[in-house]
């Protein structure tokens, strides 16, 4: 399946597009989805079945995923794979979006909510007042709180202790400082550093 991008984007003059705050959120959630398990081909007709049902613009970033969201795929999930093809041609997109569904939310204490691969990642994001992402908790980090402010630190990522950016405290330690010099330079608890120091120096797999 073929479609729009799932994730925003905005143009950059000399280069491709690039992510903006509110597509970061996005990738954020659909990381989770993805490692619940659930591939981007199912993934893509459920978003489309969010949008049709709540009309609401980037709901991947939106504090009403947590609420109308799972109620929507919820439901969807127990009655949208019927099965039938009808005129549209669209049954297989209906059918593809109501698995996913049922792989995303669960029933729990007669609440639809999300499953905890997905919920874990949603309580990494904070909403403002108009019911968007307002700052991200990056995953990852074992110790260090990690986070990224649109209004802070230029929009890249920053330590919630101290408020450093994470780029400038380990191209400190890269220049050969020593990690509690850095720690002490840039106010970041030690062990929050080592923890950010292991990530960037650790080998992909």
């Amino acid at each position: 399946m073929t479609g729009s991008p799932v994730l925003t984007t905005v143009p950059a003059p000399r280069r491709g597009p690039v992510i903006p705050f509110v597509g970061l959120a996005e990738g954020l959630v659909l990381t989770a989805m993805r490692r619940a398990g659930v591939p981007l081909q199912r993934i893509r007709p459920a978003l489309a079945r969010l949008d049709e049902q709540l009309g609401l613009q980037h709901a991947l970033a939106s504090s009403r995923l947590f609420t109308d969201g799972a109620e929507v795929l919820y439901d969807y999930g127990e009655t949208g794979e019927t099965g039938e093809t009808g005129e549209t041609g669209e049954t297989g997109e209906d059918e593809e979006a109501a698995r996913a569904a049922r792989e995303l939310v669960v029933l729990r204490s007669d609440q639809r909510v999300f499953n905890e691969v997905v919920d874990a990642y949603l309580r990494r994001l904070e909403f403002a007042d108009d019911g968007y992402v307002q700052l991200i908790r990056l995953p990852a980090y074992k110790v260090a709180e990690v986070v990224v402010d649109p209004d802070r630190g230029f929009g890249q990522p920053i330590f919630a202790r101290g408020g450093a950016r994470l780029e400038d405290a380990l191209a400190l330690f890269r220049a050969g400082e020593p990690l509690d010099v850095v720690a002490e330079e840039y106010g970041v608890p030690s062990a929050e550093l080592e923890d950010a120091v292991r990530i960037a120096t650790r080998v992909p797999a």
